[in-house]
């Protein structure tokens, strides 16, 4: 049962609103005059769910300070909204569980590490009341391993640091070392790696290389991204294989056209267009060769 003192401490500010800002001189803090004050509805359920979830959320144990959480949230970019679901996830859960609650935010970048790290205060800037300081992972501080050595240490270290650095062109180095320390890694420890590696690296340029090593030094490794990896290597291939057939056919039709015109054909004009890869360059040949008046005028536009 709610006392009267509980509703007299705080209904007398809904009484009148400005005495807050006469209060505050005895708080050290200087609140300016409100030339306005409007109470609002004090019932914060809200009408229909909302859901909200964080990314990864975890408990730890520890010996010396007990149990701890950690919320883990991915931040692709700056959102200045995502300052206050932070809070609010970090509120709520050190509400529902009674625990001490930390935030890690993970970036791929440094403008928006730079961002994410910066503490936020829900209150005026005379009372910042809750302030958010989530830790802040990026490229920024993430190491550069480049050593296969240093990745066999620590491969999901090594992954993140790739991850982290997906947009720096030092990722290459760290891919390369990444792929050559997991050769040595069992199977069931190398999948996740592969896995979390290649999501992280999107489609980035950098995601290209690093299905190429997997292609080439895990070779016997088996997974879905692997078998993909050998699946587009395999379909490239096969279209290569498509488009020198098409180089092939579209010689062998400029030199039976000209052939067929009973125009001669020197070993150097024969050699040039057997020896073309190219069938958009074919086909403008072959368009040339149907009214040429020598063979050698095939070539004249170039």
């Amino acid at each position: 049962m709610v006392s009267p003192p509980h509703e007299a401490m705080h209904r007398v500010f809904q009484h009148d609103p400005g005495l807050f800002s006469r209060v505050s001189r005895f708080l050290g803090v200087d609140i300016p005059k409100p030339i306005g004050a409007t109470a609002l509805p004090t019932d914060l359920t809200e009408a229909s769910p909302v859901e909200r979830r964080v990314d990864t959320l975890l408990r730890f144990e520890t010996a010396e300070q007990g149990p701890f959480l950690l919320a883990v949230e991915a931040q692709g970019k700056k959102d200045p909204d995502k300052s206050a679901s932070w809070a609010y996830y970090v509120s709520y859960l050190w509400t529902k569980y009674r625990l001490p609650t930390a935030l890690l935010v993970v970036c791929q970048d440094h403008a928006t590490a730079k961002w994410a790290q910066q503490p936020v205060a829900s209150g005026p800037a005379q009372l910042p009341t809750l302030t958010l300081r989530p830790l802040v992972v990026g490229p920024h501080n993430m190491p550069v391993i480049t050593d296969p050595d240093e990745a066999r240490a620590d491969l999901v270290l090594a992954s993140l640091a790739a991850i982290t650095h997906a947009a720096e062109p030092v990722v290459n180095v760290i891919l390369k070392a990444l792929s050559t320390a997991l050769r040595d890694a069992p199977e069931d420890i190398a999948a996740p790696i592969v896995e979390f590696t290649a999501h992280g690296l999107g489609n980035r340029p950098a995601r290209h290389l690093w299905r190429n090593l997997v292609a080439v030094d895990l070779s016997f490794y088996k997974s879905y991204i692997s078998e993909e990896i050998r699946d587009e290597g395999r379909e490239q291939g096969r279209e290569q294989g498509r488009e020198q057939g098409r180089a092939q056919q579209g010689a062998q039709d400029v030199l039976l056209v000209l052939e067929q015109r009973g125009l001669d054909v020197s070993d150097e004009v024969r050699t040039r267009i057997t020896e073309c890869g190219d069938p958009e360059v074919l086909r403008h040949w072959l368009a040339r060769a149907v009214t040429a008046a020598s063979a050698e005028a095939v070539f004249e536009s170039e």
